[in-house]
């Protein structure tokens, strides 16, 4: 069992089923699209996912990510070790993790459905990179880093499920 010393979640109501829900955080690339673009948060870095070819969506399946930082090369695997649609998903880092302020660490949703919505609970367990310096910048930047994820996950996922307003 792995350990980790800092964890952080969101929770958010999404108007919709469990199940479209489960469809939607299911995809890696989708959820994890505020890693993908070059951002403020993440000083111009974007990561590249590799998905195998279960791309994700089964126990067991492998994400690659891999980028860069300012010239130092990123990157991270991770395994999916827990997925019971269409209530909740948990992903973990194994092997050697090269990121910028965080290290090892496990990602996960549970979906609560409610009538007319569901309630959705993002979270991470993370530790901070094993160098000196990655320690020093996980200590500024790390909790603000895995909010900062984590919030953006939940509001593209509400977003995708809002009504849409048809202008008269």
């Amino acid at each position: 069992m792995i350990l980790y010393d800092h964890s952080a979640q969101v929770l958010k109501d999404v108007s919709t089923s469990a199940e479209a829900l489960f469809d939607y955080m299911d995809d890696p690339a989708r959820i994890g699209s505020h890693m993908r673009e070059p951002s403020m948060m993440m000083l111009g870095a974007r990561m590249i996912y590799e998905l195998d070819e279960r791309a994700g969506r089964a126990t067991g399946s492998v994400i690659k990510m891999h980028g860069s930082l300012l010239g130092l090369p990123l990157s991270v695997e991770e395994v999916i070790v827990d997925r019971r649609p269409p209530h909740r998903k948990t992903w973990r880092t194994f092997g050697r993790t090269r990121l910028a302020v965080i290290g090892a660490h496990q990602v996960g949703f549970e979906i609560m459905p409610a009538k007319g919505f569901c309630r959705l609970r993002i979270f991470i367990n993370f530790n901070y990179p094993s160098s000196i310096l990655g320690k020093l910048i996980g200590m500024m930047f790390g909790g603000a880093y895995a909010r900062w994820c984590l919030r953006r996950m939940s509001e593209e996922a509400a977003a995708q499920f809002q009504p849409s307003v048809v202008a008269p």
